[in-house]
C-alpha cells in the first residue's frame, strides 16, 4: 500500500476529534492489511498510532501518520499528513480529555465498498525527524510508562 493512496483530514468538531483517512487504492489490499489470519478486523486495542515529522519542527514540516499492530510492530498503514492538522487533532483531544470516555480521538478509514473502519484510541506518539519522542505534542495516557 502506498502513502499516496490516502488523504488525511482532521475534524475537530466531530463527536470525537477525528482523523479521517480516505483511501482510493485497491480495496482488497487495505482490508488484508487490517485483518488477522481469520479475516477479522484488528480491534482498537491491537493497534498503535504514531506520527513522525519529516523535518525539524521549526520548519513546519509534514509528517507520516502510521498505524501498527501492537504485538508484532508490523506497519498496517502509513499516510502523509500535515503537521499543523495533526497537532490540532492532539489539541482537540486534550480539550475533551475530561469526558467519561477512556478514548480521546478516532481514526476513521474510509474505504470503497466495504464500509468505514473506525478505531477509538487514547494514545498518539509523536516523534521528531530524528526519532525522539516529543512528549508535549503526544497523547500519552496516564499510567503509561515510557
Amino acid at each position: 500500500m502506498r502513502r499516496d493512496h490516502f488523504t488525511a483530514t482532521v475534524q475537530e468538531a466531530a463527536e470525537k476529534p477525528t482523523l479521517s483517512l480516505s483511501y482510493d487504492g485497491p480495496v482488497g489490499e487495505l482490508t488484508s492489511q487490517l485483518t488477522d489470519e481469520q479475516s477479522a478486523l484488528f480491534a482498537a486495542d491491537e493497534v498503535d498510532a504514531a506520527f513522525r515529522l519529516q523535518a525539524p519542527l521549526d520548519d513546519s514540516p509534514t509528517g507520516v501518520f502510521s498505524l501498527t499492530h501492537r504485538l508484532t510492530g508490523e506497519f498496517l498503514l502509513e499516510v502523509n499528513a500535515d503537521t499543523n492538522e495533526l497537532f490540532s487533532l492532539v489539541d482537540a483531544a486534550r480539550d475533551r480529555a475530561d469526558n467519561d470516555d477512556s478514548t480521546r480521538y478516532r481514526v476513521r478509514i474510509e474505504r470503497e465498498g466495504d464500509g468505514d473502519i473506525s478505531y477509538d484510541l487514547d494514545a498518539l506518539f509523536v516523534y521528531d525527524s530524528d526519532g525522539e519522542l516529543l512528549r508535549k505534542q503526544s497523547l500519552i495516557p496516564s499510567g503509561v510508562e515510557l
